[in-house]
């Protein structure tokens, strides 16, 4: 008797382990903000973090607004790449990166002049945090990632 009711259970959670899960990501089911809802919400998220004052919240809308439509663009780009299977060539990465990282140097010039030192320096603390946070994670073998693991216990 006690054989047959572990088979039972077994049976059981195998059937309910084995149910489909849904394909979509964690953040899927909610809907997405207007871009203009999401350029007010980063600058509410900047003036509490930084402590804008209210000329440095008007002179934030415009660059806020201008990198969100670059970063829609880039998105939308990305996409259509990625639909049609071309891979861009070395000398379209090279551009690529060179725009992105010519962009995060005109974006770093505004915000020395729109911020005061010491908010500045907390802007580009907060912004090395969100990158070293792993957004943008490369994917590694298993074992890679237990040699990091053991590189950073150490």
């Amino acid at each position: 008797m006690k054989k047959l009711f572990i088979a039972a259970l077994l049976a059981v959670s195998i059937a309910n382990f084995a149910q489909a899960k849904k394909d979509t990501p964690k953040g899927a089911e909610t809907e997405k903000f207007t871009p203009t809802q999401q350029n007010e919400l980063m600058l509410k998220k900047m003036t509490l973090q930084l402590d804008l004052n209210a000329k440095q919240q008007e002179q934030m809308k415009p660059i806020i607004a201008d990198k969100t439509a670059k970063r829609d663009a880039m998105m939308k780009e990305r996409e259509q790449n990625k639909d049609s299977k071309v891979k861009p060539t070395k000398d379209e990465r090279f551009a690529m990166k060179t725009k992105m990282l010519d962009e995060q140097i005109a974006m770093k010039a505004k915000m020395k002049t729109i911020l005061s030192a010491e908010q500045f320096t907390k802007w580009d603390a907060m912004k090395g945090k969100h990158h070293k946070r792993g957004g943008h994670k490369k994917h590694k073998k298993a074992g890679d990632k237990m040699d990091h693991k053991n590189q950073e216990q150490k």
